[in-house]
């Protein structure tokens, strides 16, 4: 019988004007969790419709890293299809319900506030078929910013935290550059360096080529500068 690796899958999906990176993650029990739904139109929806239903996955959980409105433009969407949780750290209360409010003002006139049905806090473990998620909080670029941690396959959900070469914007309500910076060396620097991050905009990255490159926070940067 062939071996099935079990390991945790992430397939993502870039959606909306922002180019928002919508992840689901999934292994071979064909469980699957959906973080930062961003689709924003009946075609964006589709796309991810079809992904689950193509593979055959169950969706057990929707998690928010963060609240900012181009990563929960799918929120309603998720919930309703799928029956499923929102999950976000309790700290994302005020930004999730500030997004029905500005949603408009970026041309997102469908957009529908969802609750979240529960809170995650730094430290929560996540099961998702034979894997576990560990959340990370990590706030800076929002007050309740989470990131999910999955050692075996060495995989990091990011949000807007840590980027290719970059670092998430401290500029928007409850940003706070110190606080992110003391995120990313504190949370994610401690990390192995083979871990790869998939963030909430752009490519993927590693721990370790943005500890030596990342203009904004290397560890390298840092020293030769002291």
């Amino acid at each position: 019988m062939e071996e099935i690796s079990s390991m945790v899958r992430v397939q993502s999906f870039v959606f909306n004007p922002f180019q928002e990176n919508t992840f689901v993650l999934y292994d071979e029990t064909k469980e699957c969790i959906i973080i930062d739904p961003g689709c924003s139109d009946d075609d964006e929806n589709n796309v991810l419709n079809s992904f689950i239903e193509k593979n055959k996955l169950s969706v057990k959980l929707l998690l928010n890293t963060h609240c900012h409105v181009d990563h929960v433009l799918g929120n309603r969407f998720a919930k309703q299809t799928f029956k499923v949780n929102l999950l976000i750290h309790r700290l994302e209360e005020p930004t999730l319900r500030a997004a029905e409010v500005y949603a408009p003002s970026y041309g997102f006139h469908d957009y529908q506030h969802q609750s979240a049905d529960a809170f995650l806090e730094d430290g929560d473990f996540i099961v998702m078929g034979s894997h576990t998620l560990v959340v990370l909080f990590v706030p800076g670029h929002a007050p309740g910013h989470v990131a999910f941690y999955n050692e075996e396959s060495r995989i990091l959900i990011g949000g807007d935290v840590l980027f290719y070469n970059s670092i998430g914007r401290t500029d928007l309500p409850g940003g706070n550059h110190g606080q992110l910076i003391n995120s990313i060396h504190t949370r994610l620097f401690t990390l192995p360096d083979s871990v790869k991050v998939y963030p909430g905009h752009g490519p993927e990255t590693t721990i370790g080529f943005e500890k030596k490159t990342n203009p904004f926070c290397a560890i390298d940067t840092l020293k030769s500068n002291s």
